[in-house]
């Protein structure tokens, strides 16, 4: 893997990108404070082309059935472009673009562009699944690792989405919608105005997650970090909510973290 590391800088923030190991932010400090957890595995992944879980790492596209690795046994989870190095397309003080394109054991041809930007007060991750051969069902979304406490006192999560999708004994959605519930949550949750959430460290900062996704899993059963995860459909949703990635027409999504010093 290549171990380049690019680091973005606007005003008092920082951001680390590290194109070899998955295309992943690796870290993000504001005025010295690091917002994500570190380790190889850590930081901020993008989740293409799925999110989540695949249900006994099974999909399928027409007629055709295709087989995933099991990486989480029995399921096969967050898709294949974490575990591979991508390329550095450009970068600037305050951006970084990154490539990669698609490859076993993907079946289909298709390229990956992901853009990473800074202001002073923002960092917006923006992704596109483009093909110019057959079309494929695929998911976007990101996967951070915000750390726990910034200090002494847990961070506060906040959101009010519209349901919950009904978790079964496997971590993968029934297909039933139930009132949200109370955490700890590894769940999937529907905000159909868009996914925003706040991260509130009493004292230090806040930081709101928003996207155009209707869908966002929350993690928080980890002493160390929790997880706000904007993608473009739920676990299990090459099968169950399919977007289409074709000729014509890419998938693309964004989202924004914006942050505020209290």
């Amino acid at each position: 893997m290549s171990n380049e590391h690019i680091t973005l800088t606007a005003g008092d923030a920082e951001v680390d990108v590290l194109p070899g190991n998955g295309g992943r932010v690796g870290g993000l400090r504001v005025g010295g404070v690091e917002l994500l957890r570190q380790g190889e595995r850590f930081g901020c992944f993008p989740m293409v082309p799925w999110c989540g879980r695949i249900r006994e790492g099974r999909f399928r596209d027409g007629a055709a059935v295709h087989q995933m690795p099991l990486n989480a046994p029995p399921h096969a989870i967050h898709g294949t472009a974490r575990d591979t190095a991508w390329h550095t397309a450009r970068k600037s003080t305050d951006e970084a673009v990154l490539t990669y394109d698609l490859a076993e054991p993907w079946p289909y041809p298709g390229r990956v562009t992901q853009q990473i930007a800074l202001t002073e007060g923002s960092l917006t991750l923006t992704m596109s699944v483009e093909t110019y051969e057959s079309s494929f069902p695929a998911q976007i979304g990101w996967h951070p690792w915000f750390n726990r406490t910034l200090g002494d006192q847990d961070v506060r999560i906040g959101f009010a989405p519209a349901w919950q999708e009904e978790r079964g004994e496997d971590h993968l959605p029934t297909g039933r919608r139930v009132e949200p519930r109370p955490g700890p949550w590894d769940d999937c949750f529907g905000m159909p105005d868009g996914v925003d959430v706040t991260l509130t460290w009493p004292g230090r900062l806040e930081l709101r997650v928003t996207s155009r996704e209707q869908w966002v899993v929350v993690y928080d059963e980890q002493r160390e970090a929790v997880c706000v995860e904007p993608q473009t459909g739920p676990p299990d949703g090459l099968n169950t909510h399919p977007r289409l990635v074709t000729p014509l027409e890419p998938l693309e999504a964004s989202t924004t973290w914006a942050w505020t010093r209290l």
